[in-house]
């Protein structure tokens, strides 16, 4: 099946330097900050809406994950961007990522042994089952 669209693919990317697809491979070889910021923006979206619409906390807390990871994309990006515009303080994004990425473990962790107590006590994972904190 691949060698069926071998041809064409070669002749798009002989096509490269001109047209609506040059200058598509341009932006995707060299991509700028507005692409990672909505790719940022998607993750989150999708992270928000898993935490609001799903029962089962194992799914929650991967949603959560989802939105750290866009936090974690998005100061990246900006990172990247100060330090192509020569700004000093571009190491910044970069730390903060590190620190949401152990605030992540540490959510990870503590979230899953959570999550264990609560099977073991309850016999469920479904967060409308779980009602261990009403009098």
């Amino acid at each position: 099946m691949l060698a069926l669209f071998t041809p064409i693919f070669a002749f798009l990317l002989q096509q490269a330097d001109s047209g609506r697809f040059g200058v598509m491979w341009q932006s995707a070889r060299s991509p700028d900050l507005s692409k990672f910021l909505v790719i940022g923006a998607l993750l989150f979206i999708i992270g928000v809406a898993g935490v609001l619409t799903r029962r089962n906390i194992i799914v929650i807390f991967m949603s959560i994950e989802l939105i750290l990871n866009a936090a974690n994309l998005n100061f990246i990006a900006f990172s990247r961007y100060l330090q192509d515009t020569g700004n000093m303080n571009a190491i910044a994004g970069q730390v903060f990522a590190v620190f949401v990425i152990v605030v992540a473990a540490a959510e990870a962790a503590i979230g899953l042994g959570i999550v264990i107590a609560l099977y073991r006590n309850k016999e469920t994972i479904w967060v409308d089952e779980i009602d261990i904190l009403k009098w």
